[in-house]
């Protein structure tokens, strides 16, 4: 009968190999569930009313200098080359003596204020003047860490060295899905090192709400193509994934359930939704050339973060909860870690700047930016001297610029302030577990309330720490 499973046709491993490769590759390893299937391990519903619905985070792998792209300090180019005391972080956490003379290194591009608001831009950032008085600096933040590995994890997690459930797992197991055909969680072009898969990880929170990796970091954009069976009718292969799913729920039974069974079971269904859905949204040849070209997906230096940014505005418009976009590699050095030769950073920028305000821009042109926050940034700045008395610039976590767009920040603020080197931040300070406390908020949910009972005690995000800093809403 024409729609129905012919047993005959099928040997117990073409069965299994098919369903469960078929259907559940592209979706296995998110582990996602769409919202209305969870019940019971979190309410749903927002603490109170939310700025944004969704989030996407440009990740800057590395550290990008804060001294040489958005904190303008004059003191460096009036001291330039001389020799002063600081402070270093990373000497102090390796021998408990950090204060030496280094050597003062000025900007290393020009520095100009743009837009109505005057805020200062270096010529690393061109593209974004354009949209400065869109962005909302915080110029004082500070975090944990002065080593990627702990700093990254930190940032993602904060925690540098525990094993702790990631923003975007926090954010969908206290918001769930706005789209339950797609993961509510992606993460796209992730690193393999500095924490790895633990910066999209949920960690002791159900496995459901562990990211969706799609592609790596310094790998070209992929796109994911319908993995249904051309040979059999979309009936066929329901009844296909049920007889698949009931082999699951017996074997779930047998075992008692457990949580990483459950969302592997429930990674099966979406992939099952995917197949709709996932193949048309990737397939980015449906934009206008006049958006590709002001991504600049048209440009080789451009194109690959450019088709990246463009795919994190189509999975937010179809309702992706949480969207992160990594700029980096799998190298031992991070994209913008550049000890040795702060010149590379210009190769970088070149690489993000175009596509990242054409993604702000294009966001406000359709209407989302104003429940949508953008958040850019790196785990920590760099230091205002040379390093070893080099050309490059050390970490520095001591005190760095992060920007923020839409989802009900100020446009055109520039809040807080570092050192007049740079070095260090002194007024309105913005620890990382406060900057996690203020997204949280944003998206509705109180940071002190969002929590997970594990291992006899309530766990959440900031820990025992953190303050929402209202100050930078609208």
């Amino acid at each position: 009968m024409h729609g129905s499973i012919d047993p005959r046709r099928w040997s117990r491993r073409e069965l299994l190999a098919t369903s469960a490769c078929g259907f559940g590759q592209m979706a296995l390893a998110s582990l996602t569930v769409r919202a209305a299937a969870v019940t019971g391990e979190a309410s749903r519903t927002v603490h109170f009313p939310a700025r944004a619905k969704r989030c996407i985070f440009l990740f800057m792998q590395g550290g990008p200098s804060h001294v040489d792209s958005f904190d303008y300090k004059p003191r460096l180019l009036a001291d330039d080359g001389q020799s002063i005391d600081f402070d270093d972080a990373r000497k102090r956490a390796n021998t408990g003596q950090g204060v030496s003379a280094q050597r003062i290194m000025k900007p290393q591009w020009p520095f100009a204020q743009h837009g109505q608001t005057g805020r200062w831009v270096s010529e690393l950032f061109p593209a974004l003047t354009s949209v400065v008085d869109d962005l909302c600096f915080v110029h004082s933040l500070h975090t944990e860490g002065v080593a990627h590995g702990p700093a990254t994890l930190f940032l993602h997690s904060g925690a540098t060295n525990f094993i702790r459930p990631s923003l975007g797992s926090w954010l969908l197991y206290g918001l769930g899905t706005e789209n339950e055909n797609l993961p509510g969680f992606v993460s796209i072009a992730p690193s393999a090192g500095n924490g790895g898969p633990r910066n999209y990880g949920a960690a002791f929170l159900p496995a459901r709400y562990q990211g969706t990796p799609i592609g790596r970091a310094g790998a070209p954009a992929q796109a994911i193509a319908n993995i249904a069976r051309d040979d059999l009718d979309r009936t066929a292969q329901r009844r296909q994934l049920d007889l698949l799913q009931a082999f699951n729920q017996a074997q779930r039974d047998a075992a008692g359930g457990e949580s990483e069974f459950d969302a592997v079971v429930e990674s099966y269904e979406l992939a099952w939704r995917m197949q709709m859905h996932a193949p048309g949204l990737f397939d980015l040849s449906g934009e206008s050339q006049t958006t590709l070209a002001a991504y600049g997906a048209d440009d080789k230096a451009t194109a690959d973060f450019a088709r990246k940014c463009i795919l994190a505005r189509r999975l937010v418009e179809a309702g992706v909860r949480h969207v992160q976009v990594t700029y980096g590699d799998n190298t031992a050095n991070p994209a913008w870690d550049q000890h040795s030769n702060i010149a590379k950073h210009a190769d970088h920028a070149r690489a993000v700047d175009r596509p990242v305000a054409a993604l702000v821009a294009d966001l406000k042109q359709r209407g989302l930016l104003d429940d949508t926050l953008v958040w850019w940034g790196g785990e920590f700045g760099r230091t205002p001297y040379a390093q070893a008395n080099g050309t490059g610039r050390d970490h520095n976590p001591l005190g760095f610029t992060m920007w923020l767009a839409g989802g009900g920040v100020q446009p055109g603020l520039a809040y807080g302030a570092t050192d007049e080197f740079g070095h260090q931040a002194v007024e309105h300070k913005v620890h990382m577990h406060d900057l996690h406390a203020t997204l949280l908020h944003l998206m509705g949910l109180d940071h002190e309330r969002l929590t997970y009972r594990y291992a006899g005690r309530d766990f959440r995000l900031t820990d025992v720490h953190g303050r929402v800093v209202d100050e930078l809403f609208a």
